[in-house]
């Protein structure tokens, strides 16, 4: 017992696992897909959260206190659009601005119109009497602006400010202090709860093109922003953009990065290796600070508008970029809890893997990286959306494989070869030593280890530290149906969340090592101009490469169940077709959207090369009542599924060893004898086609030539997973067939 007392928190609280008992209670509401907002809400749970400390409390402005619920709110993309016209066109010349057509009172959903002001304002409203209660912050992933998709009502600088103040008003409203009414003496630490915002690719203009800050963003934002960002961090946003919140004082910090910089489409940076650029200094900025919250025992959730996509195909990311990121998630995997994306509109995950980090990134040195990748431009729309996700599919085809009775007959090197990862297997080798999670010897074949050995050395140890997860939230912004996402996590042993912590030398050491780092920066910069005067070899730019845990501490959050560590989230979507109620009849069922095929209903546009898609009542004339007037029903969000009573995905938990579970389940296709999705799970869907034609319907023949060569590199092996068909599904928020999607060809365009 003494021995027991002596140990460190983190420590503490994994001893439970290690006896083999449950670390906490939980006590976990289930949900299932279509249950209503207020059948969640009476159970105090949308997935849950928590731990085994019901009273809980966080100090949010030094005076008040409020229990913590282990729960936030992620939510992205409404893209308000002011000009919005209920019954408009929502074609590519009426842009749901103007003509006659089927855009909704509260939204155009599969189409590319942006949001109403009707949508905005009731999400907030269902926020308020739904949710405001049962969060302890919220992440807003930005795009806060519509798009500039019409030419006859181009945008403007004053617009996408507009828009955006529209949007801080609404979440002050719902999450500020009542007794204040948002106006501009509003003060700067008002805040019920944290907002943690982010700047969106559309929050500036031009679109995509950001400069080296200080700039007339930074600027804008900085005032905009102002009861966001806290007063310490305003110095950093100025500069750069980027800044974090505490959002659990002492315990638990949200960095907003400022992905702008590290966006591929953003022609006035270069990436993140030369010390000249803003993306370069961005990393610094996060290595230090991230450093800090080790050192003071404190976890971080990163977050940013782009999320660091890339497959063999096609990246988001110019690829410096993402080798310091991944490079980063790597060497503070003790530190980072998550990292959550918006953006590309559908819900999705994604892995990054270790061993792709290059070996002289791995030892500080950078080139300017070349790539073959195609980049990924703006979110992506629906046919280019599934080509990615078709390419997600055939990449963790390739993820190791535990022993099987089907295994039983490979070793290891048969097993790596298997896999497809021959190519990294060397990178990953020297990894896996530098990271002390290789092969061990008590645990080898000669110790019956055997291939359960091999494979946990394949994925980075028990805890499957060879990778970490991204997570991208759909957005609000109807291309499907408006969306949203709430988090649980665990927050036993977060009693003390609200005790002071010491800030003078912390201060004071922060800011001598910022200055350090530009006196370094400056003189690198010279050594560096004179070695490209000597032209004698490429310039390879330097970097100092973060600190990775030590080798005493345990996995991080993201790695082994313990505080703060992501147990489940739920998704909430909100039907449109029900709601508006232009186009159903009083016999139609108000949560079946299984027919619905976004794919198929209206055949894309071009505008300006991009692609505008009608969506699914393009042509249809909605039900006119005599008043002439929308006539819709409730609105409201409901529960599409939720990991913890979910059978499809089967998360147990949000580690990264359940994800790389899933992804591997996901990419894996089943013999021509093995059974796994029935014909009644999939209402008639025909898995086994050995055509790979639309499931359940035709596909024509100009179709089928037109994707004769895309077929034949993702249909190889044809029969699919219940989690492959369910990913799909979900990642366009119930509006598509998935069986659709291998009939569906390459289109690049996008708006």
């Amino acid at each position: 017992m003494r021995i027991l007392n002596q140990l460190p928190l983190e420590l503490l609280l994994l001893v439970p696992a290690l006896l083999g008992q449950p670390a906490q209670a939980l006590s976990v509401p289930r949900f299932g897909p279509g249950t209503t907002a207020a059948a969640a809400h009476a159970t105090t749970g949308f997935g849950g959260g928590g731990g085994v400390d019901g009273g809980i409390s966080r100090s949010v402005t030094g005076k008040r206190k409020k229990k913590l619920h282990g729960r936030f709110l992620h939510i992205t993309d409404f893209h308000p659009d002011p000009f919005y016209k209920t019954y408009a066109a929502t074609d590519a010349e009426g842009t749901c601005h103007r003509g006659n057509g089927s855009a909704g009172y509260y939204g155009a959903e599969t189409s590319s119109c942006d949001s109403p002001i009707s949508l905005v304002n009731a999400t907030f409203d269902w926020i308020d009497k739904n949710i405001k209660d049962e969060v302890d912050f919220v992440i807003w992933t930005g795009d806060s602006a519509r798009h500039d998709n019409d030419e006859k009502l181009p945008r403007s600088t004053e617009s996408v400010v507009e828009q955006n103040q529209l949007l801080v008003a609404k979440f002050l409203e719902v999450f500020g202090r009542k007794h204040h009414d948002g106006g501009d003496d509003y003060p700067r630490n008002a805040l019920e709860i944290p907002v943690v915002p982010n700047i969106g690719n559309n929050d500036i203009l031009p679109h995509n093109i950001f400069t080296e800050g200080p700039n007339f963003w930074t600027n804008k934002y900085l005032d905009v922003w102002r009861s966001f960002i806290p007063e310490e961090q305003r110095h950093q946003f100025q500069r750069g953009g980027w800044f974090y919140v505490e959002a659990i004082p002492n315990r638990l910090a949200i960095f907003s990065m400022n992905t702008m910089y590290f966006f591929a489409s953003n022609s006035a940076v270069d990436g993140c290796a030369a010390k000249s650029e803003p993306g370069y200094e961005q990393f610094e900025w996060l290595r230090i600070q991230l450093q800090f919250m080790r050192e003071r025992g404190m976890k971080a959730i990163l977050i940013g508008h782009v999320p660091p996509a890339r497959t063999e195909n096609k990246e988001s990311w110019e690829e410096t970029c993402w080798q310091k990121y991944t490079l980063w998630m790597q060497q503070y995997r003790d530190v980072i809890i998550a990292s959550m994306y918006g953006h590309m509109n559908i819900a999705h995950f994604m892995l990054q893997d270790f061993s792709e980090i290059r070996p002289d990134v791995l030892d500080g040195r950078m080139d300017p990286l070349s790539t073959q990748r195609e980049f990924l431009g703006d979110e992506i729309k629906i046919n280019s959306a599934t080509d990615y996700l078709l390419d997600l599919r055939d990449e963790w085809s390739k993820l190791p494989t535990p022993p099987s009775a089907k295994s039983e007959a490979l070793d290891v090197d048969d097993e790596m070869e298997c896999d497809g990862e021959d190519s990294t297997a060397w990178s990953w080798r020297k990894l896996a030593t530098w990271l002390g999670v290789g092969k061990n010897k008590k645990h080898g074949k000669a110790h019956g280890g055997g291939r359960h050995a091999a494979y946990r050395d394949k994925i980075g140890g028990k805890w499957g530290e060879r990778y970490s997860v991204t997570h991208v939230q759909a957005s609000v912004v109807p291309n499907y149906f408006p969306t949203m996402r709430i988090f649980s996590y665990n927050t036993s042993g977060l009693e003390h969340a609200d005790s002071p912590v010491v800030r003078g030398r912390y201060l004071q050491q922060q800011t001598v090592l910022a200055g350090a780092n530009e006196v370094e920066s400056e003189t690198d910069d010279d050594d560096d101009d004179l070695d490209a005067q000597k032209k004698k070899k490429k310039k390879k730019y330097k970097f100092t490469v973060p600190h990775p845990p030590s080798k005493h501490s345990p996995p991080g959050p993201a790695y082994s169940p313990q505080p703060l560590s992501l147990l489940g989230y739920t998704q909430f979507f909100a039907n449109l077709t029900h709601i508006n109620n232009d186009f159903t009849t009083p016999s139609d069922n108000e949560d079946d959207v299984s027919d619905f095929s976004g794919l198929e209903n209206g055949a894309a546009q071009d505008v300006d090369g991009q692609r505008w898609k009608p969506g699914k009542h393009h042509g249809k004339h909605p039900h006119k009542h005599k008043d002439q007037e929308p006539h819709p029903n409730e609105f409201k969000y409901e529960v599409e599924y939720s990991t913890f009573d979910d059978k499809e995905f089967g998360l147990k938990d949000l580690t990264v060893r359940s994800y790389v579970k899933l992804a591997r389940k996901i990419g894996a296709y089943r013999s021509a004898g093995e059974t796994d999705v029935s014909q009644e799970e999939y209402e008639g869907r025909d898995e086994n086609d050995e055509e790979g034609d639309v499931v359940g319907g035709e596909v024509d023949a100009e179709k089928k030539h037109k994707n004769k060569k895309k077929k034949k590199k993702h249909e190889k092996r044809k029969h699919k997973t219940k989690q492959w068909l369910a990913f799909v599904r979900r990642a366009f928020v119930e509006t598509v067939d998935p069986a659709s999607v291998e009939s569906v060809g390459v289109s690049e365009g996008d708006v």
